[in-house]
């Protein structure tokens, strides 16, 4: 097979600069070309980076864009991403590459003091003030006490000389990060930071002009940092400015106003000379939120999960500036909100959002609801390639599940996700909603219910029954067969149970209860059952009350395909984890560009395989088949044959039955009907479930979800319609860090011993206690 040959084009020593569409371009820097091929190593690649550049090979990241997408930076880190970027390179004769470099600083604690108490007073943590309104965030920002964020309310009075500010602080929510909050450091006898050198200058002297006075107060804030002083407004208003420096005594001091009948600003006089050894900058009194946002923003484009206290160690180093936790947490806060918009006009571009999905991704479904007050409820997507691949290619078989989202108005989303022909993860649909309720549930099965019209056959859903959504599904899908999650119903038989069970009694119930699942025959169910009750008669009355035909292998009337519990779709949740912090538009977008990403690369890769069906299923095949060897098959003259070998299991050729129920719950012949098929010169591939062919996979990803490239562009508003606005629900994210959805215990989930005499899990048939 020909080898797949691109040329690397490596860029190294520019910048990334985001044009007005939202794409990212490569300004500067040096290029250099490689050639490499799908044999080539990650490791190796690396190397040849490093070695071109003259860089370190430890400290660098490499990334690529997707063909299409400038918007998103993707990383390469091991042999699997590298030759998936040359795949998606395949009809490319050149892949871009852009190395960034790292700097790996140690942060220095050994001159940390220990925390304060959290129970600083107000007094203590916020100084009263009476100061220029445009120097209150500097105020507020630089106290040297540690704080905590409060929101203010400004009563604002003007007098001819300065701003009267009153703050009304009222506690408001922790950055999730914080805990504890780092105290100052005082570091006066830190050397010169190297990256301040370049604004030495930025200041020069009498008769030099701005183009305003913001810009003055910018260069003049940069001045500050890098000759070490601070200083303090004697007047600040939108036409002068006049600073004097800090310390007590110290003659430097600055005055610049507007040359008249323009909006320039010119200093006027100016004293440079410091008596002073400055005024214990390093504390961070002239490190404002927003001038940290705009040190950071960059860099935080390329690196999302840039950390608080990584910023407090890079600014230190780079400007010789302590800052505490709060001021990086909060710069970094203004930094997203620059580079990602606001969280708040994200909603109000939802019916912007849904008219660009429905145009780029035709056949797709985008809706959203509000409240009577225009606030947001909920969000429904389903892209057309979606919808597609599961009615075409995928098992009628639905999981639905939640997570709770930790941005900054909460809510929740609520998933469809089915299974691909290779037991693979295949988003169907999703919804953003305010919270998890019975209602949002019935309204997001109504438009799921919308969206899969076409599907021809009942589906299976395995699902909680809670939340309402026992009566929804077989309201709103009547045809259809609710499989009981079984890692919910888990949880409620702990918690609904009494008594003084130790922990490795609550483990046995709930091992015997996954066996009571997994039994494929009435006898096997019961025998696990009886093993519950001899520990507690209330769990055993507990579950046979809950209605175990929606949950048991023994008694279920659909195909769930051995599949008990929703939290299949995991792999999307991990999506929706990475971008729950996004403005609503951009997370919508985020996964989209997920799925886009999945559906090719498993495009890409089905098209590698040589056999007829999926590798797991291949992979269960031949499992079954190396038992066929210790077989005995009786032919009969109809349909049926008995097969013995442990047991004596009859199978049904017809109806593609045998008594063991292998057949039955996974779509795949077990090994006494691959016995029998064997006898009669047939192929178990005819036996199996279309499904899982190599044909049907290929179905299901056929179909393409497309980029939305005017999604960071505001709608053109119509004068004479109009406009829908949304705002932000009333939900805000709590104080303290948020809570992590359990995704159930590990030791009930992960997957028992089974027996293969009596189908009991926990053990195997040598020590399997029944008789044969």
């Amino acid at each position: 097979m020909a080898e797949n040959k691109i040329i690397a084009i490596c860029q190294l020593g520019g910048e990334f600069e985001t044009e007005q569409d939202g794409t990212l371009s490569y300004k500067g820097g040096d290029a250099h070309a490689i050639d490499i091929d799908d044999q080539m190593r990650f490791n190796e690649f690396k190397t040849e980076v490093a070695e071109v550049f003259s860089c370190n090979v430890n400290t660098m990241s490499l990334k690529y864009f997707l063909p299409g997408n400038r918007k998103t930076l993707i990383t390469i880190s091991n042999d699997k991403d590298l030759k998936r970027m040359i795949k998606f390179h395949g009809d490319s004769i050149t892949a871009e590459v852009y190395i960034i470099m790292e700097e790996n600083v140690e942060p220095d604690v050994s001159n940390m003091p220990a925390s304060r108490s959290s129970r600083t007073t107000l007094s203590e943590a916020v100084p009263q003030v009476d100061a220029p309104l445009d120097v209150v965030e500097d105020i507020v920002d630089n106290t040297n006490n540690p704080i905590i964020p409060f929101d203010a309310s400004l009563d604002v009075v003007v007098n001819t000389s300065h701003i009267d500010v009153n703050l009304d602080y009222t506690r408001t929510e922790l950055p999730p990060e914080i805990s504890p909050i780092l105290p100052l450091v005082d570091s006066n006898d830190e050397k010169h930071a190297k990256a301040a050198h370049q604004w030495q200058n930025t200041i020069t002297g009498v008769g030099q002009r701005f183009s305003s006075v913001h810009e003055f107060r910018e260069q003049l804030r940069k001045y500050a940092i890098a000759h070490q002083f601070a200083f303090r407004y004697k007047k600040n208003d939108s036409h002068r400015v006049t600073v004097k420096c800090k310390a007590e005594g110290c003659p430097w001091r600055i005055h610049a106003s507007r040359l008249s009948t323009t909006q320039l600003i010119c200093i006027k006089k100016m004293n440079p000379t410091h008596t002073c050894e400055g005024a214990a900058v390093t504390t961070g009194h002239q490190a404002t939120r927003s001038w940290v946002a705009g040190i950071i923003k960059e860099k935080l484009k390329i690196f999302p999960n840039y950390k608080p206290k990584d910023i407090v160690n890079d600014i230190k180093v780079e400007y010789g500036i302590q800052l505490n936790y709060f001021q990086a947490w909060r710069g970094k806060e203004i930094a997203k909100e620059q580079l990602q918009g606001s969280y708040k006009e994200a909603y109000n571009q939802l019916p912007f959002l849904c008219e660009k999905i429905k145009e780029t991704n035709p056949g797709s479904f985008a809706t959203f609801t509000t409240k009577e007050d225009s606030s947001f409820h909920r969000l429904f997507v389903s892209f057309h390639a979606s919808l597609y691949g599961f009615l075409q290619g995928c098992r009628p078989l639905l999981f639905l599940d939640s997570i709770p989202l930790k941005s900054k108005y909460q809510g929740t989303l609520l998933a469809a996700t089915a299974a691909d022909g290779n037991d693979g993860v295949f988003p169907v649909s999703f919804a953003v909603v305010d919270a998890e309720t019975d209602n949002n549930w019935h309204w997001f099965l109504l438009q799921l219910k919308t969206a899969l019209s076409a599907t021809p056959c009942p589906i299976t859903f395995v699902a909680d029954k809670q939340k309402g959504l026992r009566e929804s599904i077989a309201e709103i899908f009547k045809d259809s067969y609710h499989a009981y999650c079984l890692r919910y119903l888990t949880e409620q038989l702990i918690r609904d149970v009494k008594g003084q069970f130790s922990h490795e009694v609550k483990r046995l119930v709930v091992e015997d209860l996954y066996a009571a699942a997994y039994a494929p025959r009435p006898e096997g169910f019961q025998r696990s059952i009886e093993n519950i009750k001899s520990i507690s008669l209330e769990a055993y009355n507990w579950i046979m009350q809950s209605e175990p035909q929606n949950w048991a292998n023994a008694f279920f009337q659909g195909a769930r395909y051995n599949h008990i519990a929703s939290n299949f779709g995991e792999l999307f949740y991990s999506w929706v984890s990475d971008a729950h912090e996004l403005p609503i538009t951009q997370m919508v977008d985020m996964i989209r560009s997920k799925i886009m990403e999945l559906t090719y690369t498993r495009r890409a890769d089905s098209n590698l395989w040589m056999t007829r069906m999926t590798p797991s299923m291949e992979e269960k095949l031949e499992k079954e088949d190396l038992k066929v060897r210790n077989l005995q098959v009786l032919l009969s003259t109809g349909s049926t044959c008995e097969v013995r070998g442990d047991t004596v299991e009859v199978v049904d050729m017809d109806h593609w039955d045998c008594t063991c129920k292998g057949w039955q719950l996974t779509g795949l012949p077990c090994c006494h009907a691959i016995a029998v098929i064997s006898c009669i010169g047939r192929s178990p591939y005819d036996y199996c479930s279309r499904y899982f062919t190599t044909e049907m996979y290929r179905v299901t990803y056929s179909e393409t979800v497309h980029p939305i490239p005017d999604l960071d562009r505001p709608a053109q508003s119509d004068p004479s319609q109009v406009a829908v606005t949304v705002t932000p629900p009333p939900t805000r994210r709590p104080p303290g860090r948020p809570t992590t959805k359990k995704s159930g215990s590990q030791d009930v989930m992960k997957r028992q011993l089974q027996c293969s005499r009596c189908r009991g899990l926990g053990h195997n048939k040598s020590t399997c206690k029944d008789s044969l």
